[in-house]
């Protein structure tokens, strides 16, 4: 335990509601809910908009439509919410380099190894520069703890929520902690706090008044004594740097089980490819592909396959995840598909298998080329040509068209950038608006409208230029002295500077509301 609070925890306010609604104008100040949106979905996290009517997190999709039917419901973004994190990270790391990652939005930080004085308005000092920095670069809040242990660091930073910073100061622990529940002291989880109910102990301070021996007696030597220490205040946990990311994987969970086999070799393949990228993204390779599936009874089975060397290569994991699935019974039906890659490396190894696929893909393309100029239907491979039959998984056919999906962004053709509010019955329907602007028109298309294509995140807050004009991919559009809004530069779309826009400042951040709570709000425990 420190002798001053030298210890950061930073937790953004309902992340990804808060980052929607900062991305989505026609949002702010509304009950926004993100997660899985078919009837086994389940919530990421929900706005305090929305938290208001009973909503949380881990909460079913269903129960939270009963309890909010009027919420925005909207699928996570997570390239969006990996880009802001990167931003916040960055930020955390100009204070310290020992910064401790828990989540996208969730981080320690040891103050005293990036040189901060170990008083308590030197830290209070850096935890409301860090508040202001994030909330320009980002335009979202969130909420700092500072304390002398890890421990301390995240129960102030619940405290507070949202938008706040809260200051444990040394000496005051005891009193603070007392009469929390158990449930508040890191490991303490369902299971074990219903063992020390049974036993009569539901605070921090009955923890502590048990003693060691008691609490070794009910929950095991390692947990006993862990728990007795924590309950006592003393929290001697570094903040630990660089975690070992010891796998990557995805999965999904579907509406309806999965019985075509087709189509779970083609979720299969999609979800190797969202693995493959979420690998490159960390900069790693991996030797061991891991297939998982979870049956119509949810039984649950994992099949893996270690190749001969560290791969990052897409068409590598994609055919031993083909592989593993051929060799599962999936015909009465699955609920849940993932693949992983584990055995992670900083490096790459070419093997045989990468090269097997891209020869195989050299072949197939011969063969299609071949077919072409002939003029003639495809009956087979080339004469002297041995290939193997197009894999049902290499590409999506017909039958699996389009899908939108709310909140993801789209780009029209005429009408520019915006976001699906909804599809079905062969339509969908967008708004057009970008975080920078007003709310935006809706207008609906055909969910195969070729003007209509999928499309990156914009960043929340307008970029910068030196010479003040909206960066590359926001022209600047003059505005006349009646307020009229010009035509924009030959070649250059229509929608791309949205009326009124020219004269905003550059680097202006999005207020989003924080629900019943104060927009600012610092506190010291007594």
């Amino acid at each position: 335990m420190r002798g001053a609070p030298t210890i950061l925890h930073l937790d953004m306010d309902a992340f990804y509601a808060a980052a929607e609604q900062a991305a989505k104008p026609s949002l702010r100040g509304k009950p926004v809910i993100v997660g899985g949106l078919g009837p086994r979905g389940v919530v990421s996290t929900a706005s305090y908009e929305a938290r208001v009517f009973g909503v949380h997190s881990a909460m079913a999709m269903a129960q939270a439509r009963r309890l909010c039917p009027n919420a925005a419901y909207l699928t996570p973004r997570f390239s969006l919410y990996r880009q802001v994190s990167d931003v916040v990270m960055g930020l955390l790391a100009r204070l310290s380099p020992l910064v401790e990652p828990l989540s996208l939005d969730e981080a320690f930080v040891d103050l005293e190894a990036g040189g901060v004085e170990p008083r308590l308005e030197a830290a209070r000092a850096v935890g409301e520069r860090l508040r202001r920095d994030i909330a320009a670069a980002t335009g979202l809040s969130g909420s700092v703890g500072l304390a002398g242990s890890k421990m301390l660091a995240k129960i102030a930073s619940e405290q507070a929520k949202p938008d706040g910073l809260v200051v444990i100061e040394p000496g005051t622990e005891m009193a603070l902690l007392g009469p929390m529940s158990v449930r508040a002291i890191p490991g303490v989880g369902p299971a074990t706090a219903e063992a020390l109910r049974r036993a009569g102990i539901h605070t921090v301070a009955e923890s502590a008044e048990a003693g060691e021996a008691e609490l070794v007696r009910l929950l095991g030597k390692a947990h006993g004594a862990s728990l007795f220490a924590l309950a006592s205040g003393r929290d001697e946990r570094p903040v630990v740097a660089d975690r070992d990311t010891k796998s990557v994987s995805v999965e999904d969970t579907f509406d309806e089980d999965l019985t075509d086999r087709s189509r779970v070799q083609f979720e299969v393949a999609r979800l190797a490819d969202r693995c493959v990228e979420r690998l490159r993204e960390a900069g790693r390779s991996g030797r061991t592909v891991v297939v998982k599936v979870r049956r119509y009874d949810f039984s649950t089975l994992t099949r893996s396959e270690t190749l001969r060397g560290p791969t990052d290569d897409p068409s590598v994991v994609r055919e031993a995840a083909r592989r593993l699935i051929d060799g599962v019974e999936t015909s009465e039906g699955v609920r849940l598909l993932g693949v992983g890659v584990t055995g992670l490396a900083d490096y790459t190894q070419e093997d045989l298998f990468a090269q097997a696929a891209m020869e195989r893909e050299a072949l197939e393309e011969a063969q299609r080329a071949q077919v072409e100029a002939a003029g003639a239907p495809d009956h087979g491979p080339a004469p002297g040509v041995e290939s193997a039959p197009l894999s049902p998984i290499s590409e999506p056919s017909a039958e699996f068209p389009r899908h939108w999906l709310p909140g993801h962004d789209v780009v029209h053709a005429e009408y520019g950038p915006g976001w699906v509010q909804g599809s079905g019955v062969g339509r969908v329907t967008v708004r057009f608006e970008q975080p920078w602007s007003a709310p935006g028109r809706v207008r609906t298309f055909a969910v195969d409208d070729p003007a209509l294509t999928p499309a990156e995140p914009l960043p929340l807050v307008r970029p910068e230029t030196p010479s003040g004009a909206p960066a590359a991919g926001l022209p600047a559009v003059d505005v006349g002295a009646g307020g009229g809004v010009a035509p924009a530069p030959a070649g250059q779309p229509s929608w791309a500077e949205p009326p009124g826009l020219s004269s905003a400042p550059a680097m202006r951040p999005n207020p989003v509301s924080g629900g019943g709570g104060p927009s600012r709000r610092e506190v010291s425990s007594p």
